[in-house]
């Protein structure tokens, strides 16, 4: 069938978002029953295309925690080098647009428009799944703007996810935690092993964490693919200078390779603990670029690590809303995310802590609880997706675990509750999953 042709109707951006969200409803709303895994489907979109994918380099993001933090900082570096750069991420927080970028602008709703009616009959005949249509559109959208690099974040997993379709310059895998055991295994080692399978031949690979638990599972992946592998934080270390104010949106780090100094005192725009786990991963995939190719000058690296919300547009981790109170929200959303968010919120504690609580029905919410502080006052809200646990039920499951506090229902009015009761001197932290981020207004 001949795809080209002309469209003698397009459908409004509202229109087509409706269209694309109603195909196989997106993972991110419903969950499980919106997942589709395998290749075959953005294999056959892809290659209908004229396979975009293989017209643009790629860098290939997995991992637990961290694959958003790590794309965007590795994006960031990439403009401030002077490269077009494409960023594909997933899920967006306020507009669908977000999820794909050029130099930090987000895709226009006129392309969107444009290339949706464009293969329709393409989709009519495929069924893809929406993840699996956002994938084909990122790479025809990187394609026609013939970017020099993009980095590509995979969505759930990496063997069977949709970006899996690339060979990539480098692949970098962040960190194996607890998430989505119901598609991606109840072990450690087996989620590592879905992650592992962004690992190509003969395409090096970067571990940012060293975690025991699931070296053989890399090293056996690497191996068999002829893939050269090495663990970031074993060559690079971040070290604080100084401990940020609580107020403070950006930190100071001096970084070492093998106990070498490599850059002073660099200031990273992104507070929170858990960046300094990422670090050593993106430093050490910018230093396979570099031999690769890639022009990374220490100007640009500074330029990127410190100006990331500005050059790519991110935003939600550990981002100061306000002072007096203090108002902080962040998207962990899984037991390791949390864990993170409570220590970084500890060193608040003599301020007491108003909590605003949502998260969705597929999460191990005993873990989440039994992390969170129970001196705190929580604000049980559920976001508007039908994957959101009922607030009634959070509250339920909450007072089980020690957790005292009251249901408001929507994340606005928890919201606005919590920053009525907060005195100036207080602290008020939204969280416990994406959405409830995505729901804060003027974010």
């Amino acid at each position: 069938m001949n795809y080209l042709f002309c469209v003698a109707w397009l459908m409004t951006y509202a229109e087509t978002l409706d269209y694309l969200y109603s195909q196989l409803p997106m993972f991110q709303r419903i969950g499980a029953a919106g997942y589709k895994p395998g290749l075959q489907t953005t294999e056959k979109l892809a290659a209908a295309m004229g396979n975009p994918e293989r017209l643009v380099r790629c860098v290939h993001v997995a991992g637990t925690n961290g694959k958003g933090s790590s794309s965007n900082l590795l994006a960031a570096v990439l403009q401030a080098a002077g490269y077009k750069t494409g960023l594909y991420t997933s899920p967006h927080l306020k507009e669908f647009t977000e999820r794909i970028k050029v130099n930090g602008q987000d895709l226009t709703p006129d392309y969107l428009v444009q290339w949706v009616a464009r293969w329709q009959p393409l989709f009519a005949e495929l069924q893809p799944s929406f993840f699996e249509m956002c994938v084909a559109l990122a790479f025809s959208y990187f394609a026609e703007e013939k970017v020099d690099v993009a980095i590509i974040e995979v969505g759930l997993g990496g063997r069977l996810d949709s970006t899996n379709i690339i060979r990539p310059l480098v692949s970098l895998i962040t960190n194996i935690s607890y998430d989505h055991q119901n598609l991606l295994g109840d072990t450690l080692p087996q989620i590592a092993a879905e992650k592992a399978g962004i690992i190509k031949p003969g395409v090096p690979v970067i571990i940012s964490q060293t975690q025991p638990e699931v070296q053989a599972v890399f090293e056996q992946k690497a191996a068999a693919e002829g893939a050269r592998l090495l663990y970031a934080d074993q060559h690079y270390r971040t070290e604080l200078v100084r401990m940020p104010a609580p107020d403070e949106d950006s930190q100071q780090l001096l970084f070492t390779v093998d106990g070498h100094p490599l850059l002073d005192e660099v200031t990273l725009g992104l507070v929170g603990d858990y960046q300094r786990l990422n670090l050593p991963g993106v430093l050490a995939t910018l230093d396979e670029l570099r031999q690769q190719g890639f022009v990374l000058p220490e100007e640009a690296v500074r330029e990127g690590l410190r100006d990331v919300r500005r050059l790519t547009g991110f935003r939600g981790r550990w981002t100061i809303l306000g002072l007096r109170p203090l108002v902080v929200c962040d998207t962990g959303h899984n037991e390791a995310g949390i864990r993170f968010v409570v220590q970084q919120l500890a060193r608040l504690s003599q301020r007491h802590l108003h909590f605003v609580l949502g998260v969705v029905n597929d999460k191990d919410v005993t873990k989440m609880l039994a992390l969170l502080p129970k001196s705190a006052t929580y604000y049980f809200c559920q976001a508007s997706i039908p994957r959101a646990l009922p607030a009634t039920e959070l509250a339920e499951q909450a007072a089980a675990a020690g957790l005292r506090g009251r249901v408001y229902g929507p994340v606005p009015e928890a919201v606005a509750a919590a920053r009525a009761a907060a005195a100036p001197d207080e602290v008020v932290f939204i969280g416990g999953s994406t959405f409830v981020v995505a729901e804060i207004e003027n974010l």
